[in-house]
């Protein structure tokens, strides 16, 4: 039950229980509060800047300070928090992607991430009377050397194995061992790489 299990963690704050993958309420005022923080930096970013420039690195480096210098996004970028976004060297954002980092986004080294690629920690309970209130996320994790192909949507609690592919227009809603190529909806793994 939804309800005994926000009830049974009284001392955590909501974003505790958000990054720990429980039910919490999102519009606790801190969370309220970060996701504006996220916004305003977003709007700069996307709208201000759109070119990378020396100030669009600067916003970067506030939004997501989980990540190295070397992190590439190509504007307009969405995300919720920015800072529930962990990654490797060598990322690339190309435009259009939506990282909805309510739960921790890890990711490799040398991942490529195609135009309009969605990535969503987000869900939500399936009972209408919880879902009014409460929501919980899952964390993603994709390993090194990954490319995902355009439009690509990868699901809450979803791990993609290092040097896989996911295909264009892809739904992935369960894991994706290392080293494979994965398509469709729901993704399958079609083919394994580097054998």
């Amino acid at each position: 039950d939804f309800s005994t299990t926000v009830m049974a963690q009284p001392n955590k704050t909501e974003e505790e229980k958000m990054l720990s993958g429980e039910l919490y309420l999102a519009y606790d005022q801190p969370l309220v509060d970060q996701r504006l923080r996220a916004k305003k930096l977003l709007h700069r970013l996307n709208v201000t800047e759109y070119l990378i420039t020396d100030n669009a690195r600067a916003i970067l480096a506030e939004l997501i300070p989980n990540a190295p210098k070397s992190l590439y996004i190509e504007p307009p970028f969405h995300c919720d928090y920015g800072s529930n976004i962990y990654c490797g060297e060598n990322v690339y954002f190309n435009v259009n992607c939506v990282v909805l980092d309510c739960g921790k986004i890890t990711i490799g080294s040398n991942v490529m991430f195609a135009p309009c690629v969605q990535l969503y920690a987000a869900t939500h309970p399936v009972d209408a009377l919880t879902r009014r209130t409460l929501e919980y996320a899952k964390p993603i994790t994709i390993g090194d050397d990954c490319w995902i192909g355009g439009g690509a949507i990868i699901c809450p609690g979803v791990t993609i194995g290092s040097g896989s592919v996911i295909g264009a227009g892809s739904v992935v809603t369960k894991d994706v061992p290392p080293n494979s190529l994965a398509v469709g909806n729901p993704a399958r793994v079609i083919k394994k790489l580097n054998e």
